[in-house]
């Protein structure tokens, strides 16, 4: 009986020891975002002597969550050793500029097409492993209006994927290709075989590839020095676009994406 209280005394303690760390953890993350806030906010950038003297956190402890924040990107010094923003969140920042940029930009172009169709036209840039749609115009058809706006869609799968990747704005993912319908690419081979066609024609084209009955076509978005930069889509229900349609789109999409670029002396205003 004995041995058994000292057991349970023993996990008492060890539990208790468990939660004074994660206490003391969580608490280094509120003082560490505190101090990245004042960072981000201050009109001056701060030394490591004012950052301890408001947040009264000891020198040493600050510099030791400086070093932190530092080292994963968030904040640098600069030439007076003062800190501010660092790489990470300075990309990340344009990153969002640019995207609200190509947003404005482009968002006549997908309205008039969207009117010229019918059909729902989208926006889209590459994200990390998956491109993210970003703009939207619904068409005047009930059948097929989805909100695909703020959704990370896999590039193989999908027609405004295959025009990142095509002109090497995004690369392949690493492992299987997911197949996500019936008629998902999902042979390396044959997917590379396709983004081939994808350059020659100038757009790209999916036919059950992200959802069974669902048909795209997207063609790029180009900087005026030739680079791509996103891409537009019209899509919508299979049984309302014939491949032949799709491929009429195609050229319509091309043709007011130039003209819109003409109108802006070749630029769209990617960062």
């Amino acid at each position: 009986m004995e041995q058994w209280f000292h057991i349970m005394e023993h996990s008492a303690e060890h539990e208790e020891q468990l939660m004074s760390t994660v206490v003391n953890g969580t608490q280094a993350i509120d003082r560490a975002s505190a101090l990245l806030i004042d960072i981000l906010e201050s009109a001056t950038p701060p030394a490591l002597s004012e950052l301890s003297r408001t947040h009264e956190i000891p020198k040493s402890t600050t510099s030791r969550m400086l070093s932190a924040l530092e080292r994963q990107g968030l904040i640098r010094r600069d030439r007076n050793g003062a800190y501010i923003a660092g790489d990470v969140l300075s990309t990340f920042a344009r990153s969002q500029n640019h995207d609200s940029v190509l947003v404005a930009r482009m968002h006549s172009v997908l309205e008039k097409l969207a009117h010229l169709t019918g059909e729902t036209a989208n926006l889209a840039v590459s994200s990390n492993s998956e491109m993210k749609l970003i703009d939207q115009v619904d068409g005047h058809y009930l059948l097929g209006a989805t909100n695909w706006v703020g959704r990370h869609i896999p590039y193989h799968a999908s027609a405004l994927g295959k025009i990142l990747l095509a002109y090497g704005v995004a690369t392949i993912p690493m492992g299987r290709l997911e197949k996500i319908s019936s008629k998902t690419i999902t042979s390396r081979t044959r997917l590379l075989a396709e983004l081939e066609v994808v350059r020659k024609k100038g757009y790209a084209i999916i036919i059950d590839e992200l959802e069974d009955g669902l048909v795209a076509v997207a063609a790029p978005i180009r900087e005026n020095d030739g680079r791509v930069v996103g891409a537009i889509s019209i899509s919508g229900p299979s049984p309302r676009l014939t491949p032949k349609d799709l491929a009429k789109i195609g050229e319509t999409i091309i043709e007011e994406i130039h003209l819109n670029q003409k109108n802006n002396d070749g630029k769209i205003g990617a960062a």
